[in-house]
């Protein structure tokens, strides 16, 4: 936790010592294309918290059952919580980007599918969008 904190100003490891076996405290430096991946999920999510309200008001229904209940009565909750459990799986993903998983480095890939996936989802809610307002 202490290198996700500090390692973004004083960035000491941005290799793992030789010899030692890559883990989630072995790097506090990461590659700033997992730094945009990372916001360009938050926002994508920011904008599908948004969307989602907005449709919700014009009649849609949130699909996800965790989810449903905390969008009933203006959505604040139902946006903390999105954002913060995003928040923490991006996290979690950046960390992880150099541990291989599986014997292969998952966590990028996993990071940048998330973010396509998410322009698919925003596209799909902007031609709801139009058309409820049609």
């Amino acid at each position: 936790m202490r290198a996700l904190l500090t390692g973004a100003w004083q960035a000491r490891r941005r290799n793992p010592r030789r010899g030692e076996k890559v883990r989630v405290g072995a790097v506090d430096w990461h590659a700033p294309q997992w730094f945009a991946a990372a916001l360009v999920v938050l926002l994508l999510s920011m904008a599908d918290t948004f969307l989602t309200l907005v449709l919700v008001q014009h009649g849609a229904i949130e699909v996800n059952p965790i989810m449903a209940p905390l969008v009933i009565g203006g959505g604040r909750s139902f946006a903390f919580l999105k954002l913060a459990l995003t928040a923490t799986a991006v996290t979690i993903l950046v960390a992880l980007t150099r541990v291989p998983t599986f014997g292969r480095l998952l966590a990028g890939p996993i990071l940048v599918g998330t973010a396509f996936l998410y322009v698919l989802l925003i596209g799909y809610e902007l031609w709801l969008v139009d058309r409820s307002f049609a």
